[in-house]
């Protein structure tokens, strides 16, 4: 079964004007597989995957998700798909105030009523689950601090806590360990691909460390430009390929992608 299958997608990103933030990607992606999008900033990783969970409408080409045109469905069948996807962004958007515990339950909320909710939010529905899936970041202390304690690499790692907790079987993580120690690293990363395979999930996920993305993830996509330069196993990914995707790669200015994290990315599955 196919995840995904993308055919000369495009993708005019609103904070860059006219020009295509993606241009003709081609791209399947098996139901259960794991793999790694690397390639220098601005080269439209949030972008795709950001349009992988359905949060920007592609402008052009082909776009299946479980063998559908979401653009296609009804606003309600839309959302019942999206409810099957979970988006990280690198920055988790988490209220300030709010407790650690009611922002990872906050991954339930697509299946709630807002009577539920509510509850949840006086007292915590389920904070055995909660501590659970922070413990497995090591987290588990931080049960009950509110959000604006947590450190950048904290509140990284409690935006993921909501991933376990969510039904979702689809994984679109985008630079899960840009705040992270390299102990902390492997954890993340090794939390995140067991629990893709355990529930037999899809797991996308974007990453700055290439040595990381070589030597944990069986298929490693390259973008640069919003091109896919290739899309190759690991063993076939070498080192001049590398050092052609980050070739003359600039630092000074940021890209619009990094200007624009639209509000629509939240974590989870709560469009």
């Amino acid at each position: 079964m196919t995840t995904y299958r993308l055919e000369q997608l495009s993708v005019k990103h609103l904070a860059a004007g006219k020009a295509p933030a993606l241009h003709a990607i081609d791209l399947a992606v098996a139901a259960g597989e794991q793999l790694a999008i690397i390639g220098p900033s601005g080269a439209g990783k949030t972008t795709l995957l950001a349009t992988l969970a359905c949060a920007h409408k592609p402008a052009g080409g082909r776009f299946d998700i479980f063998g559908q045109d979401p653009w296609d469905l009804s606003e309600g069948a839309r959302h019942r798909l999206r409810a099957r996807l979970f988006l990280a962004p690198q920055t988790p958007p988490l209220p300030p105030r709010q407790r650690v515990v009611n922002a990872v339950l906050a991954a339930r909320l697509p299946h709630w009523s807002l009577w539920q909710a509510f509850t949840s939010l006086l007292k915590p529905s389920d904070p055995d689950a909660a501590y659970d899936a922070l413990e497995r970041f090591g987290l588990g202390d931080k049960l009950y601090a509110r959000v604006d304690r947590l450190s950048g690499g904290e509140r990284q790692r409690c935006g993921l806590a909501r991933l376990l907790l969510s039904a979702a079987d689809t994984f679109l993580v985008d630079e899960p360990l840009s705040a992270l120690d390299p102990t902390l690293a492997q954890l993340t990363l090794s939390t995140l691909q067991q629990e893709a395979a355990a529930r037999g999930a899809t797991l996308v996920c974007s990453l700055h460390q290439v040595d990381m993305a070589r030597a944990h993830f069986p298929r490693i996509v390259g973008l640069r430009d919003g091109r896919i330069v290739f899309d190759a196993a690991r063993e076939q990914v070498s080192d001049a390929m590398i050092a052609a995707l980050y070739q003359n790669e600039r630092m000074d200015a940021p890209s619009p992608e990094q200007h624009a994290a639209p509000e629509m990315l939240a974590v989870g599955a709560c469009f």
